[in-house]
């Protein structure tokens, strides 16, 4: 990577690291807004996983040559890196899984399957992904607990009013999201981890939309789970993590069952490994782990401080210049966002709208961000969403209002 002084990041020379921004869609000079689905790579991410299928590759844990020694090593090397990143008190405290949704599947069904029987609450927020939903409602369906809600607000907050009425001793846990992935907004962590623990919940953090952007140290938290995804912060697809408190995670059960989560095993019964390794049965993505180890020293290298000076300037800049547009709906709070704003405009579906800015190389994303009761919530089917990262810039928004006003004028 190029040499970059945090105080003073060359944003131009760090797009140089992500060779697919040279590339053109229809014709176009490429303008990714779409980093809330999943994030580009710079080639330090992909050096590194090219290192370890050239020189690395075997299988962790099991074997005694000196190829699984090196696989083994990259791999363990990898957990600790994470959890240096999230500020975890040991790296036992952290479990590779494919991302965000297995994380949360993990804590569901595994500690949940546990700790929540019929009549116990699970809080969430009408602002959860699926993927910090469905988990809980199939739960809830499994064992007869039931489900609660944190409204949202107009502006795109939580109504924390409605909080004591909710956050009762019923509660075994509350999961939330740190940064919405559809209206930007940043919830108080802190705060709401405190909340649930004054009256004995546990805590969920959904980190997807925030790991890669700003600094996370889950012990300032205070969370007892915290699920991140590598793709969504410059690593590979198909690896994330799920933080867990140590005692947490040494009294929550194995959920999948194979080899290497394994002590010893009987043709009647088996006896299992402790966190994190418990939950990891049969062969991890090692080169995932590998290239997500990758990306955070990418991403330290700039510093998350600055990533999220940054990427939310970029919002706020984005967000200002939208609502100059005629007949231009903005959701999420007016003050500080996450780095990203979704929008609808009157002229045209978010479906419509997307198809026609790809057609000038703009990549955004329409639909309902896997987040329909929230879209319900606020009357619309979907929203156009534009979503940025630290490789972005100004000139590119100013560019997508050009295209945005041609629509305006095109679909009117």
């Amino acid at each position: 990577m190029h040499q970059i002084a945090t105080c003073a990041v060359d944003w131009h020379a760090v797009r140089e690291d992500f060779p697919i921004l040279r590339e053109q869609a229809h014709g176009h000079p490429l303008i990714y807004f779409d980093n809330a689905a999943t994030s580009q790579k710079p080639r330090a991410v992909v050096d590194a996983l090219r290192h370890y299928y050239e020189h690395e590759n075997a299988n962790v844990h099991r074997g005694l040559h000196e190829l699984s020694s090196r696989a083994t090593e990259a791999y363990e090397q990898a957990r600790q890196r994470v959890a240096i990143y999230l500020g975890a008190a040991n790296a036992k405290e952290i479990v590779f899984t494919r991302g965000t949704t297995e994380s949360i599947n993990l804590v569901a069904q595994a500690w949940g399957g546990k700790f929540v029987g019929a009549g116990d609450v699970i809080l969430l927020t009408e602002m959860e992904h699926h993927s910090n939903l469905v988990p809980w409602q199939l739960l809830a369906e499994r064992t007869g607990a039931r489900l609660r809600f944190v409204p949202v607000l107009d502006d795109g907050t939580l109504d924390l009013e409605q909080l004591p009425s909710l956050l009762t001793n019923e509660v075994k846990i509350f999961a939330f999201t740190h940064i919405s992935n559809s209206l930007g907004t940043i919830n108080p962590v802190s705060e709401l981890c405190e909340k649930a623990h004054a009256v004995g919940a546990l805590t969920l953090v959904d980190a997807a939309q925030s790991a890669g952007h700003l600094p996370i140290d889950v012990q300032e938290l205070g969370c007892d789970f915290l699920a991140f995804s590598g793709h969504k912060m410059c690593g590979p697809t198909g690896i994330g993590g799920l933080y867990g408190r140590a005692e947490v995670l040494d009294s929550t059960p194995p959920w999948h069952g194979g080899g290497e989560m394994i002590v010893t095993v009987t043709l009647e019964k088996s006896a299992f490994k402790k966190a994190p390794h418990r939950f990891e049965a049969g062969t991890p993505n090692i080169a995932g782990a590998i290239g997500l180890a990758a990306a955070i020293d990418y991403i330290e290298q700039i510093g998350r401080p600055a990533i999220f000076e940054h990427d939310t300037h970029l919002a706020r800049y984005a967000a200002q210049h939208l609502a100059e547009l005629p007949g231009m709906h903005i959701f999420g709070p007016t003050k500080q966002r996450g780095a990203l704003v979704g929008f609808v405009m009157d002229a045209a579906h978010p479906h419509d709208l997307t198809t026609f800015a790809d057609q000038y190389g703009l990549a955004l994303r329409g639909g309902h961000h896997c987040n329909q009761p929230l879209m319900r919530r606020f009357g619309v089917p979907g929203t156009t969403r534009a979503s940025f990262y630290f490789y972005n810039t100004t000139e590119e928004i100013d560019r997508m209002i050009e295209i945005l006003r041609d629509a305006v004028r095109f679909f009117s």
